[in-house]
């Protein structure tokens, strides 16, 4: 049978259930790989790999819960053989900027002898509306182990467009596209963006990384996503990002999308108003 769709791996995600929207709207054959929707896929377990790929010529691979984890290298490096056995070359990855973990999986995928490309992002501005920097900022008042760093956020939209251009257009072979919004922002000045689109007063407290990790687990955040959260904040935010690379504008030639604008279509949906 002749290999024509799209597998999207964490297809019900912030960044793939974009990439979906956008395939499905140029008639591209998608399917969608994940746990809570779609085919069955879970990274813990390998049986469902197989199945998710079959038929499938293209591969947006997402990982759970991040490539920074443990482990991580060894799942992409399997995945991309089954992948290959299954037929399916091109493979895109997501990934992030600034994580020597996540660089090892980048190696795994691109000594697998698959048609790769990487798209390694900054923080997504999202994670201020669809994740868990949501409910500080319906609360209030932001306390995160963040200081005067600037971080260039990306928008998960920039990103979606990306990546459905290079799974389904040529040229991207072998790439890394480090994706960055247009501008550095500490977590601060984020949080004043937002306050500023919402008309709500926003506060951001620096806190430690204890303090961080005693909070979330408080909150009864899994041990494994304490982990990874601290960790984030922790090292990645050390400066070694504090800088605007150009991978949305070499890819789509255009600018990428600023905070302000994601913060103002995000302020209006009412998500950050919720009573």
């Amino acid at each position: 049978m002749t290999q024509t769709l799209t597998l999207v791996v964490g297809g019900t995600g912030k960044t793939g259930r974009r990439i979906v929207q956008r395939l499905t709207a140029s008639d591209r054959p998608v399917r969608i790989g994940s746990r809570s929707g779609g085919v069955p896929f879970d990274w813990e377990d390998p049986a469902t790999w197989e199945p998710a790929l079959e038929n499938v010529g293209a591969a947006y691979v997402s990982y759970y819960p991040d490539l920074a984890v443990p482990g991580a290298p060894e799942a992409i490096g399997s995945f991309a053989e089954m992948a290959l056995k299954s037929g399916t070359r091109r493979l895109v990855l997501l990934s992030g900027r600034g994580e020597e973990e996540a660089q090892a999986s980048e190696e795994v995928l691109a000594a697998s002898g698959a048609d790769w490309t990487v798209l390694r992002c900054s923080w997504f501005n999202q994670n201020f509306s669809e994740s868990h920097l949501l409910d500080p900022i319906v609360a209030g008042h932001l306390y995160l182990p963040a200081g005067d760093v600037g971080e260039p956020f990306v928008d998960a939209d920039d990103i979606a467009d990306v990546a459905a251009a290079v799974l389904t257009q040529d040229g991207h072979l072998g790439q890394i596209y480090e994706l960055t919004g247009p501008r550095l922002l500490t977590f601060a000045e984020a949080a004043a963006v937002i306050a500023a689109a919402t008309g709500r007063d926003i506060g951001y407290t620096r806190i430690s990384a204890a303090e961080l990790t005693d909070s979330l687990t408080a909150e009864g955040v899994p041990a494994d996503v304490v982990e990874l959260l601290t960790y984030l904040f922790t090292t990645v935010l050390d400066g070694r990002n504090a800088h605007l690379c150009d991978g949305v504008q070499r890819v789509l030639g255009r600018p990428p999308r600023d905070f302000a604008d994601y913060a103002r279509d995000a302020a209006a949906t009412g998500i950050w108003n919720q009573e």
